[in-house]
């Protein structure tokens, strides 16, 4: 046998063999299939997910270890396989991927890592505002580590310096510990007592120290944030402990001097929206005022919620001080909302609840809310205290449309046809955009219109031809149907002999209300012995001129006055 370099005879043959041999190769060759996992950690659910487009896949075979144990180291999820491993180590993952029946096999390793268990320290930690903490994790040689908080997922070393009120995680090797330490953040108070003052014998006087996560030691020995200056008064000094800050202090000096002086602004009130108040500091003997909102006159308006003290100055002797607060009734900003439409079917809920009141609707129901599934105009009273607010809504049901041209129509030269979009409601177009009530047609084409509301819309169309007429019948734009002797019957006046003959009328929605084959009989204006609704109603008239034997067919529309 000769060998196979001796059959070609020039070494560029051999390599064009060899490059089309490695070519099949690679062309016959299934692609691998990418994966990832989301954990690492011991005990945890690793999820596997095929980071390829899976589209082309037709079935897939995982195995989580190697070799496979037991059926619960295998699985056929193409997406959702996972897998829980107890014991520490490295496992070989293996996954058989077809497309279109062609096997193709990835293989990765993954190294589960136990958790540490570890201690960063108290749960729960407070710092002052601007400051830092130091979180520590174990020093592991050649370990990884993330730190977790809010939303942020940041790599680093086993310490973290940590600023941001919230929880704080740590992940070693990828594997998320349990611990975790809560950081809260205390605001740098303003302890401030005010200045030293001098009171009329009598007065009550709230010192305040109130901060945040703090507490307090006054020189009366009380504990609470806020004490009541009275009596003899005196230097009153408070230390205000602030987690995470530190020791804040603050002292005045409250006398008390002179006559007692019975002062008060009045009672704490409620506004109804738009109205505001005056408060009136003026009183007999009194020098100077000091509102809290910085105003020194006796007086002030107020239009806003709050609270609001006052210093007077009796006689320059000494001060008293009252507080009213000012709150405005929920009221404020009512509405039952914009005037709106809907369609048969549905339903709206009207909501006027604004918390204990009176409510009366329309019809003298009494609940805050209102349900509505038919038109009509809608409206509630509602009573907070001695404010009252009132709103009213129009809510307008539609039906779906059917709007109605006619049929397709054959007119005499010169005539006019006025097309009415029956059933077509409020809301609609002609074929030129415009949006009339009477669309006049004396040229012969199609024409349509398109109407809308809530519930969708409705398009129709109707054909017109003009053609000279041998034998014309005139129809009245109205009749009156009082029984007056004139204009009472709505019939045609003609000059030639009708041979076949038909005269259908439609009311505006297209219920059928007169017919007749004889052109000698006329309608009165009544359907089913009833007066009629006044209103414009739709003639079609069919005929035949027994002359020349012409078929005519015309529609227009009539006006019933009474």
């Amino acid at each position: 046998m000769v060998p196979m370099f001796n059959r070609f005879r020039t070494p560029h043959l051999f390599l064009l063999f060899l490059l089309v041999a490695v070519s099949l190769s690679a062309a016959a060759r299934p692609r691998l299939t990418n994966f990832t996992w989301n954990t690492t950690c011991l005990n945890d659910s690793v999820a596997f997910t095929i980071t390829d487009d899976t589209a082309g896949i037709d079935s897939v075979k995982w195995y989580f270890v190697n070799p496979p144990v037991n059926n619960e180291d295998s699985s056929n999820r193409i997406t959702g396989a996972k897998y829980r491993y107890t014991m520490p180590g490295t496992y070989t993952v293996t996954l058989k991927a077809y497309r279109n029946g062609v096997e193709d096999i990835s293989v990765q390793s993954i190294t589960i890592v136990p958790r540490q268990n570890i201690d960063l320290g108290p749960q729960n930690t407070t710092i002052c505002e601007g400051g830092n903490i130091t979180l520590t994790a174990p020093s592991i040689p050649g370990a990884t580590y993330t730190w977790y908080y809010l939303e942020d997922t940041v790599p680093g070393t086993n310490t973290f310096t940590a600023t941001e009120m919230a929880t704080y995680h740590v992940a070693i090797n990828g594997c998320r510990e349990i611990d975790s330490v809560n950081l809260f953040i205390s605001p740098i108070p303003t302890i401030e007592l005010g200045p030293n003052r001098t009171l009329c014998t009598g007065e009550l006087f709230t010192l305040d120290a109130t901060a945040q996560n703090a507490t307090y030691v006054w020189s009366t020995g009380e504990t609470s944030p806020t004490i009541v200056a009275s009596g003899a008064g005196g230097t009153y000094r408070v230390t205000a402990t602030v987690e995470g800050c530190g020791d804040y202090s603050d002292d005045v000096t409250i006398t008390f001097t002179g006559a007692p002086y019975p002062f008060n602004l009045g009672n704490d009130t409620l506004l109804c929206p738009g109205e505001s108040i005056t408060l009136n500091a003026a009183r007999p003997g009194a020098t100077a005022y000091n509102w809290n909102t910085g105003a020194t006159s006796p007086t002030i308006n107020v239009r806003r919620n709050g609270n609001f003290s006052v210093f007077v100055n009796i006689n320059n002797i000494c001060y008293v001080i009252d507080t009213i607060e000012v709150q405005y009734s929920r009221l404020r900003d009512f509405s039952l909302g914009n005037d709106t439409s809907l369609c048969y079917g549905n339903f709206l809920v009207l909501s006027a609840d604004h918390g204990t009141g009176i409510y009366r609707w329309q019809d003298g129901s009494d609940q805050a809310t209102y349900y509505v599934d038919s038109t009509g105009y809608y409206s509630v009273r509602v009573q907070i205290g001695r404010c009252v607010e009132q709103d009213t809504i129009r809510v307008v049901f539609e039906d779906s449309l059917r709007v109605y041209l006619g049929e397709d129509t054959l007119m005499c030269l010169g005539e006019t046809l006025n097309l009415r979009p029956f059933g077509g409601g409020s809301n609609y177009k002609w074929q030129d955009s415009s949006s009339v009530s009477t669309f006049p047609v004396t040229t012969r084409g199609w024409y349509a219109v398109v109407a809308q509301n809530a519930c969708g819309r409705a398009v129709d169309s109707i054909r017109v031809n003009f053609a000279p007429c041998d034998c014309v019948m005139y129809f009245p734009t109205g009749f009156t149907p009082n029984g007056d002797g004139t204009n009472d019957f709505f019939r045609p006046r003609y000059r030639c002999d009708i041979g076949q003959y038909k005269l259908s009328i439609y009311n505006r929605i297209g219920n059928f209300m007169f017919h007749t084959t004889d052109p000698q009989v006329a309608w009165n204006g009544f359907y089913n012995g009833i007066p009629a609704d006044i209103g414009t109603y739709v003639w079609i008239v069919e005929y035949v001129d027994l002359a020349n034997l012409k078929y005519y067919r015309k529609q227009g529309t009539v006006t019933l006055i009474r």
